[in-house]
């Protein structure tokens, strides 16, 4: 089945602190790119135990979903909908997100500790399953938008999808996207960084995007190094590439990825995959 997107926002949605800091999230980008709202509850055997324990049924469920919704529509005059399947969390949120057409999933995470009922580390397994870019969201709020927006760059490829992003994002919150290079020391590495720097400059300048640029000054660590100059440059998002542009079975993050997605700033992530995207922007 093709999967055809459309300009609506999944939300992921827990009925947990983090989901409505997703939710307000969501609220922000769906009024500035012009997008609907789907709100979706996957029932699993945690969402039954907790019925259970609460001698209620599955019409919660829909009721909860349907009151946030009309809170939403009501407040924020934006398109809602809403979801509740059953299933596992690893593959209803892909699933659902090829059914509606999802553009854009925006998902609350507890982090990588602590109690954890629908996301926490899952959410890791979660954004690797997903065929839609996933920003992950902790305990921080929208506040102004995304006015500084930090773009990761080692030695490999960059993939378009990536710069696209930063592009639409960009234009749509006259964010300054701060290009933050890996260091190298290997001549043909340094030259790679370089080139990548380069051509990924001159789109943003020609799509008329503000960036500044700034070369990671040690080698090593360097998604920690990414995280301490978001925090240094006060970002609102960054932005990683679930894998490069190459022909791969899936869509691998390592470790070191992680420390980025849940880094203790809890700076918005905005995690996006290698598949072309249906806008299109200029130098492509």
């Amino acid at each position: 089945m093709e999967y055809i997107r459309k300009n609506i926002i999944l939300v992921p949605n827990d009925f947990t602190e983090v989901a409505d800091y997703a939710i307000e999230h969501a609220i922000g980008m769906a009024k500035s790119l012009n997008y609907e709202i789907c709100l979706v509850h996957v029932i699993n055997k945690d969402t039954k135990s907790q019925l259970k324990k609460d001698k209620q049924n599955m019409e919660v469920i829909h009721q909860r979903l349907e009151k946030k919704a009309n809170e939403i529509k009501v407040n924020h005059n934006l398109k809602v909908t809403y979801v509740a399947k059953e299933g596992s969390i690893f593959t209803a949120i892909a699933n659902i997100t090829r059914e509606t057409g999802s553009n854009l999933v925006v998902m609350g995470t507890h982090g990588k500790v602590g109690t954890q009922k629908m996301f926490g580390s899952f959410a890791f397994k979660v954004i690797v399953s997903s065929p839609a870019p996933i920003m992950i969201v902790q305990k921080r709020g929208f506040e102004g938008g995304y006015k500084n927006i930090v773009l990761p760059l080692d030695d490999t490829l960059e993939s378009k999808q990536k710069v696209k992003w930063a592009i639409y994002v960009a234009k749509k919150f006259q964010s300054t996207v701060h290009i933050f290079a890996m260091k190298e020391t290997d001549e043909v590495l340094k030259r790679k960084v370089r080139h990548n720097l380069k051509q990924i400059k001159t789109i943003l300048t020609q799509n008329n995007i503000p960036c500044i640029d700034t070369i990671a000054d040690k080698v090593g660590a360097f998604p920690k190094q990414v995280v301490k100059h978001a925090v240094q440059i006060k970002a609102d998002m960054i932005m990683i590439m679930t894998n490069p542009d190459q022909l791969v079975p899936s869509f691998i993050l390592t470790p070191n990825d992680e420390k980025v997605i849940f880094n203790e700033a809890k700076i918005p992530v905005l995690c996006i995959n290698p598949v072309d995207m249906n806008f299109q922007v200029g130098g492509f």
